[in-house]
């Protein structure tokens, strides 16, 4: 049975907790800074029909609407508005032969308030997403406004050469097929940013 330490400053419920084994890693990792570090900061970033998707890193300082978890020797900053869905998650670190790495287990189970968003989701996870897994590529809801949904291209769509073939007679294609009320999809990717585009885009 894992031993947890955790606390939430004030009189409230604990927000969410780290393993000793998590709170470990997290205090070597903040002492091998040279800046100091105000404490570990997690987000929700995005999400599919079935997962959430995280970031999780060092902060030197916290936001004004952070909430402040005390954890032994570090503080977890939790982005208030990610809060609701951290609610009695847990923080690990797993080090084993498979994988090694900070692993999340949150009860909480993603769904977007717009009915129509959640279709559209369902609909990326179920046929868009295991398309383009084939090429490294993922595919995000960011949001849906009326005829508009917007979206972010990652893994090896980030920065490939053919990705407005992609959105335009790919992705926009299939979510038009299914909700042809939809006129707009909006690619919001840095592509120039992205590392490892399946095709590199042609120069001159």
């Amino acid at each position: 049975m894992k031993n947890f330490l955790r606390k939430l400053t004030g009189n409230e419920e604990s927000l969410l907790t780290v393993t000793e084994g998590a709170q470990e890693k997290i205090h070597a990792v903040i002492e091998a800074e040279e800046v100091e570090v105000e404490g570990l900061r997690i987000s929700i970033q995005g999400k599919t029909a079935t997962a959430f998707q995280y970031s999780l890193g060092l902060a030197t300082e916290a936001q004004p609407e952070d909430i402040v978890v005390e954890c032994g020797r570090f503080n977890v900053l939790v982005d208030a508005e990610s809060a609701p869905d951290l609610k009695g998650a847990v923080i690990d670190y797993v080090d084993d032969l498979n994988a090694s790495g900070f692993n999340i287990e949150n009860p909480n189970t993603p769904t977007w308030d717009n009915p129509k968003a959640q279709k559209i989701q369902e609909l990326i996870d179920e046929r868009i997403n295991p398309a383009v897994a084939a090429h490294g590529g993922q595919i995000e809801l960011l949001n849906v406004d009326d005829d508009s949904i917007y979206i972010h291209m990652g893994g090896g769509c980030q920065g490939c050469g053919m990705a407005n073939v992609t959105l335009k007679h790919g992705i926009e294609a299939m979510i038009q097929e299914v909700f042809p009320e939809i006129k707009h999809v909006v690619d919001t990717t840095d592509h120039a940013s992205g590392t490892n585009p399946y095709y590199s885009p042609s120069k001159g």
